[in-house]
C-alpha cells in the first residue's frame, strides 16, 4: 500500500466505479474508486485496484486486490460491523459459465485497511457433499454446521430420470453432484438495525454444472471479529 495522486490518462488505469462516503471514520465523505485497465474492444478488466481519496485531505489510498481480473467490477458502501462506519464491498464476475463472483470487504477506518472478507477464504470454508439417492432424491450436505437438505427431483422430467433411476426409482449407478463457489454476495439488513447481514448464493448442480437444482443461502451475520453463519436455508425452483 503507498499514497499518491490518481490522475486518468490513457496510460493509466481508468476509473471503473466510483461513489463516495465516509469509509475512514471522521465523518467526511469520502472518494471510493476502482479502477483498472480495459482491453481493447472488450469489457474484460485487469488490475483492478481500490483507491480511496480522503475527503478532508484529498490524499489517495492505493490497495491492490487479490483476484484483481474480471467482469463488471462494482463498489457499495454499506455498515457490517456495527461501528456506524461504512465499510467497502467489491464484487467482481469472472466472466465463466459458472456464474462465479469475485468479492471483498475492506475497512478503512483511521485510513487503515483491512480485510474482512475474502471470497477465496469462504469457498475454502463452506462445503457441500451432494449425493443422488434412491427415490428421485437428492441429499445436500453443509460440512460447516453438519446440516442435511433433500431435494425432491421427482418432476425433472421422464428423459432426465430414466437416465439415472430403474423402474423401481433405485438408482442405476452412483451419482455425486457439488455446490459451486460463490455467485452472489447480496448486503440486507434483515432485522432493520442499520447494519448490514450478507446473504450469499451458491448454485447447487447435479451431473454438470448446467444442471441446476438449486441453491444454498447462506446468511452471514459480523460477530467477534468475523462474518459468522447466522442463517442457513436451501432453495429449489418450482414445478
Amino acid at each position: 500500500m503507498y499514497n499518491y495522486y490518481f490522475r486518468e490518462t490513457t496510460l493509466h488505469p481508468r476509473i471503473v466505479a466510483y461513489t463516495r462516503g465516509d469509509v475512514n471514520g471522521d465523518r467526511i465523505p469520502d472518494g471510493v474508486y476502482l479502477t483498472g485497465t480495459r482491453t481493447e474492444d472488450s469489457p474484460f478488466v485487469q488490475n483492478i485496484t481500490l483507491v480511496i481519496q480522503d475527503g478532508r485531505t484529498g490524499r489517495f489510498t492505493n490497495i491492490k486486490l487479490i483476484q484483481n481480473s474480471g467482469y463488471n467490477p462494482t463498489i457499495f458502501l454499506g455498515d457490517f460491523t456495527g461501528n456506524n462506519i461504512n465499510n467497502i464491498l467489491i464484487g467482481i464476475n469472472s466472466g465463466g459459465s459458472g456464474g462465479i463472483m469475485y468479492y471483498y470487504i475492506y475497512s478503512f477506518i483511521n485510513n487503515r485497511p483491512q480485510l474482512l472478507f475474502d471470497f477465496d477464504v469462504y469457498n475454502e470454508e463452506y462445503k457441500y457433499l451432494v449425493t443422488y439417492k434412491d427415490n428421485y432424491k437428492v441429499e445436500v450436505v453443509s460440512e460447516k454446521n453438519n446440516k442435511k437438505y433433500i431435494i425432491d427431483i421427482s418432476n425433472r422430467g421422464s428423459d432426465y430420470l430414466n437416465e439415472i433411476y430403474d423402474d423401481n426409482g433405485r438408482l442405476k449407478s452412483p451419482i455425486s453432484g457439488f455446490v459451486n463457489p460463490l455467485s452472489g454476495l447480496y448486503p440486507v439488513d434483515f432485522d432493520s438495525s442499520g447494519v448490514y447481514e450478507l446473504l450469499a448464493y451458491q448454485k447447487i448442480a447435479g451431473r454438470y454444472n448446467a444442471d441446476s437444482l438449486g441453491y444454498v443461502l447462506n446468511t452471514l451475520k459480523w460477530k467477534n471479529n468475523m462474518f459468522d453463519l447466522d442463517n442457513q436455508n436451501v432453495a429449489i425452483w418450482g414445478s
